[in-house]
């Protein structure tokens, strides 16, 4: 009913799940990992307690092989089950049970583990396996291509319905809270595979830091323009500090000109016609945007908030 591919990125150790099926919700179900340990895709009948109970034998030292042979060999149901694991160290375990709806099958090789089930023939896996292994542009991007090249060896026989990423790394997660970089999910649609790579654009564009490489200088020119555009969306110094006080609160002088929120880069002198206070104007239209991991140090701003201001300055109105 579903093919996955299991994965660990060999330049960073980032380990990842990307699922589609024929079945609601396909995230909710399948894809299980944790940062340094591993992941598991969990399909056919699924048995959902393989993704926790794998993890945990990982953790605690087995291999990908052993913990797949642990979670089987309890299972009154395992004929029926299908779980690929990929371990921390990228040694890839795939198991499909004898019982498991034709055509279904898996393959493993360094660093991944690739499965299916109900499928138009072993082309679909191999599609998967073959993108992989052209090893092309950034991990969470290639783990989608797998998914668009086995859907168009045939993919699942009964169709499209859901797909998911789910991509983990130690601090990755939003505000590096925890460890769930992207866990992107398409419940019902159409074109799930399509679905989730827009998906994808949007988390690189809201979640992902510019580089410092990328940031462009606020000079005297970029302030006046940042000034006019800012105005145009009604953010002026002070505006959304005013907005986000609860009633009651009092703001004191230097509310504009703070803030704690991580940045990229390293402050430069503020030019003249841009100071603190539009700095933190700027900072604060981010945050209503979503925009804050964006967020530059004092004298900087990432090209592309630069161009969504823009964009906004021109409808005149933020969101």
């Amino acid at each position: 009913m579903t093919y996955s591919i299991v994965a660990r990125d060999p330049l960073t150790g980032d380990l990842a799940v990307a699922v589609q099926s024929k079945f609601l919700a396909v995230g909710s179900v399948v894809p299980w990992a944790r940062a340094g340990v591993g992941a598991l895709a969990t399909q056919s009948f699924a048995n959902v307690a393989y993704g926790p109970d794998g993890l945990g034998l990982l953790a605690s030292g087995a291999g990908a092989t052993e913990a797949l042979s642990g979670l089987v060999a309890g299972d009154a149901m395992a004929d029926e089950r299908q779980v690929g694991i990929v371990d921390a160290f990228g040694l890839g375990a795939s198991f499909t049970g004898r019982r498991c709806f034709i055509w279904a099958g898996g393959r493993t090789g360094p660093g991944f583990a690739a499965q299916g089930n109900v499928l138009a023939g072993p082309a679909v896996v191999d599609a998967m396996v073959d993108t992989f292994l052209e090893g092309s542009g950034r991990f969470p991007e290639r783990l989608v291509h797998c998914l668009a090249a086995a859907d168009a060896a045939g993919g699942d026989r009964r169709g499209r319905e859901s797909a998911a990423l789910l991509v983990v790394r130690e601090g990755g997660g939003y505000g590096g809270g925890n460890d769930r970089w992207i866990d992107l999910r398409v419940d019902d649609h159409v074109d799930p595979i399509g679905e989730l790579a827009r998906l994808l654009d949007l988390q690189r564009l809201y979640l992902d830091p510019p580089l410092v490489s990328e940031l462009l200088v606020i000079d005297a020119t970029r302030a006046a323009d940042l000034r006019a555009m800012l105005r145009r969306v009604g953010a002026l110094p002070g505006d959304w500090t005013a907005a986000i006080l609860a009633p009651g609160s009092e703001s004191n002088e230097n509310d504009s000109q703070q803030t704690s929120r991580p940045a990229v880069g390293e402050p430069r002198p503020f030019t003249p016609g841009w100071d603190a206070s539009w700095h933190q104007a700027l900072a604060d239209w981010m945050g209503i945007e979503n925009l804050e991991e964006r967020l530059a140090a004092p004298g900087w701003i990432d090209p592309r908030v630069l161009a969504i201001l823009a964009e906004k300055a021109a409808a005149g109105r933020s969101s």
